[in-house]
Formats: structure tokens, C-alpha cells, sequence
């Protein structure tokens, strides 16, 4: 069967709906069973894309940027003015100046002082850092017997952790948070909280022009890799974004895990399961993100055997990749040890971000272990809905209960 992609997307899934949904792996395995590896689907009324729900193909697209590039600029709907200027799809498709959005030479330009900047940071002053911040938080709502583990703890630390990185103080890393929280979700305020994040930026960098500190912001100014004000913005909005969404949805859903799938649980509280194979499990069975933004192919060409015009958008399915059922058996239990999942993407745009974001979950689901024995679900499992977006599925909350501090067995010095 022929499909075009054109701007009538009547009858085609929705994207959200792979997120917004309890079992994605049902409703990834339904997109296969009806189009096979290569789906259309809908990222907004008026605007479609390909979704890749196979591993091997993810490895081509990923691998081959003469044939399918990262710039949004090759985007027919950018090019024909098919989204509207305000979409919420902008914050996360639209063109911006940094290493996620071009390819080649200027790609490999733009990303190195992104890991450079990584490969400098103190991982103990991380740690520290981090485990005093999870420390404060639990203790912040200890003595209640009752948090949301999203709102009050996974959605804090990445954010307080990463504006910690370029020299914010926590009020301007709580205003981030609120930005960012509206630029992924795509939604009526996306544009807006992208607005507001880069505004936040730019103060930072003239603060550190005046006052350069021992950070990331003024890592970047000074690198001769990043040739304007423009090009240090964008690298910066890209290191914080990515860092901090994805860290955030990789704790809760860890979190969540812990909660709610009691297989999980005892063998990560028992020390049968070490907490990095743990995270690496998490990152097999649902990843931060879920479905990454695009890629936009340079010439005709054909992929799982769908029809693929120049300037089409194709939407990586990460989860759905994870989820192959040519690369394993779809099974509860991952092999311990196996990286060789698609949680951060791979070829040249593998995501910078997983050493701090891996050192950041690591001490926060370490600290929640050590601090919260007695922890439960407020609600049934079945409650838990996830934040909208089409691209992650971090959970809206996790509610819980536990004996206060204080009590006898609510101690958690």
C-alpha cells in the first residue's frame, strides 16, 4: 500500500495518543500490526509525520544525515508554511541555532563544546550536591506522611541540579522548570514557555559577562566553537532542556516502577538488582522520551516499505524500538547489563546529557530507596496518567503515603 504524507491527516492516529495511553506497547504493536514498521501519524490536526517502530530502521535514519537530515529548514510543512508559525510542535521541531538541528560540519562544531563542557564537570560535586538536595526535599514533607513524588521531588532535582550547572540560583531554576514543563508538552503555551525560557537565558549570560564563574554558561561564552550570542543561547537551551526532561521522566518512571510492579521493587530492595541495572531497565521499558523529533528526508526514497517523499518528517520511536519484537521477546525482565537500547537515540546526535542525567537518577532513586522504606501508592496504579506531550510519558504524579517522621517507623534520619 501507497500512503503520501500531505496535509490531510484525517483518520491517522495521533501521536499522543502513543503517550497519553496506559500500555504503549499496545498501541505501538497496533500501529505495526496495521502499517507495519514505518506508521503515519498525526503530530497535530493539519500536520503528519512517519513514525518508526523498528529498531533497524531508527539505525538507518539515525545513521545516514545525507539522506535524512536533522535540519528542520528540509521540513516540506516549514517549507509550504503547512504549521502555522504559533504550532506548538515549534519549541521542538521549528529551526533553532544549536547541535540538535543542523547536521555535518556545523553539527560537529556546535556539539563540542557541549561535550567538552560535560567531560569538565566534578561528578563528586555532582553527587554531593545532588544527595543534599534529595535529602532537604524528603525531609521538606517528611513529617507529613504524604508527597507527590513527581511534583514534590523528580520534577525539583534535575531542574535544581542542571540550572546549578550554568549558574542559577533555585528561583530562577523553579522558573525554568514551569518554562520547560510548557515548551514539551506542545500545547497552547508551548511558544510562550519557550519565550520565557530563553529570556531567563539571556539574563544569565549577561550576568556571567559581567561576573564569568567556575560554570557552564561562561564555558560557553568563552568557546571558540560557538561564533555568537545566538549560537551560546541555543546551546544552552538545548543542554538544559535535554537534560532536564529527560532526567526527570527517567526518576518518576523509575519511581513508578517501584510502586506499582512489585517483581521490579523487590528485586531492586533486596539488591538483586543493582540501581544502575535498574535505570537501565527503566530505559528499556519506557524511556524519558518516547518519541523524538525528526528527521526530514533529503531525497525520495523507501523505508519498510513505505514510500518516503523529500522533506517527509520522521518522528524516531524510541520506546517503539525497544519494544521490537525482532530484538527480544517483549518479556518484564531485561537482561542485566544490556545498553543497547535506543533510550538516547544514536549515531552523531546521540544525546550529550547521559552522564549527568545518569549520576543525577542514580542519587535521586538511591536517596528516595534510603529514605523512603515505608512508601506506598495513595492511589490504584491504574489512576496514574501521564503529563501530555507527544514525546515523553512522565507520569502527572505519584501520590503516596508513608509514616511521618517521627514515629516509629517513620524515622528517616
Amino acid at each position: 500500500m501507497t500512503i503520501t504524507i500531505t496535509s490531510n491527516t484525517s483518520g491517522l492516529t495521533p501521536l499522543s495518543a502513543t503517550t497519553a495511553c496506559p500500555d504503549p506497547g499496545r498501541a505501538y504493536q497496533k500501529l505495526r500490526k496495521e502499517w507495519g514498521t514505518v506508521a503515519p501519524v498525526e503530530l497535530e490536526p493539519g500536520v503528519a509525520a512517519w513514525l518508526l517502530l523498528s529498531y533497524a530502521d531508527i539505525l538507518t535514519v539515525t545513521r545516514h544525515e545525507r539522506m535524512y537530515s536533522r535540519d528542520p529548514h528540509n521540513w516540506r510543512a516549514w517549507q509550504e508554511r503547512t504549521v502555522a508559525p504559533d504550532s506548538g510542535l515549534g519549541p521542538m521541531m521549528f529551526p533553532r541555532d544549536n547541535a540538535y538541528f543542523a547536521d555535518g560540519d556545523k553539527h560537529r562544531r556546535l556539539r563540542a563544546p557541549l561535550d567538552e563542557g560535560i567531560a569538565g564537570l566534578d561528578q563528586r560535586r555532582i553527587r554531593r550536591s545532588v544527595q543534599m538536595l534529595c535529602a532537604d526535599l524528603i525531609a521538606g514533607f517528611a513529617a507529613e506522611g504524604q508527597a507527590d513524588l513527581v511534583a514534590d521531588y523528580a520534577a525539583v532535582i534535575p531542574m535544581l541540579a542542571v540550572a546549578d550547572m550554568f549558574g542559577l540560583d533555585a528561583a530562577r531554576g523553579h522558573e525554568l522548570r514551569l518554562a520547560l514543563m510548557a515548551l514539551f508538552g506542545s500545547g497552547d503555551d508551548s511558544q510562550a514557555g519557550s519565550n520565557r525560557f530563553e529570556e531567563i537565558l539571556t539574563e544569565v549570560m549577561g550576568a556571567r559577562k559581567r561576573a564569568p564563574g567556575r560554570d557552564l554558561t561562561t564555558a560557553f561564552l568563552n568557546h571558540p566553537g560557538l561564533h555568537d550570542d545566538g549560537e551560546v543561547a541555543q546551546s544552552m537551551v538545548l543542554m538544559i532542556s535535554a537534560g532536564y526532561e529527560t532526567t526527570t521522566t527517567w526518576i518518576a518512571q523509575t519511581l513508578r516502577l517501584m510502586l506499582t510492579d512489585p517483581r521490579f521493587a523487590g528485586r531492586l530492595r533486596g539488591g538483586r538488582l543493582g540501581v544502575d541495572d535498574a535505570l537501565d531497565e527503566v530505559l528499556w521499558r519506557d524511556p524519558p522520551m518516547a518519541n523524538m523529533p525528526a528527521r526530514y528526508a533529503l531525497h525520495d526514497t523507501e523505508l519498510g516499505g513505505r514510500a518516503i517523499r523529500q522533506g517527509d518528517a520522521l518522528v524516531l520511536g524510541l520506546a517503539a524500538a525497544n519494544s521490537d519484537p525482532r530484538i527480544h521477546d517483549g518479556g518484564m525482565s531485561i537482561e542485566v547489563g544490556n545498553r543497547a537500547h535506543l533510550a538516547w537515540s544514536t549515531g552523531p546526535h546521540t544525546c550529550p546529557a547521559r552522564m549527568p542525567a545518569r549520576l543525577i537518577t542514580r542519587t535521586a532513586v538511591d536517596t528516595a530507596l534510603n529514605l523512603l522504606a515505608g512508601v506506598r501508592l495513595a492511589i490504584p496504579a491504574e489512576q496514574i496518567t501521564t503529563q501530555p506531550s507527544p514525546w515523553t510519558r512522565c507520569p502527572a504524579a505519584l501520590p503516596v503515603r508513608f509514616a511521618p517522621a517521627g514515629t516509629p517507623d517513620g524515622d528517616n534520619s
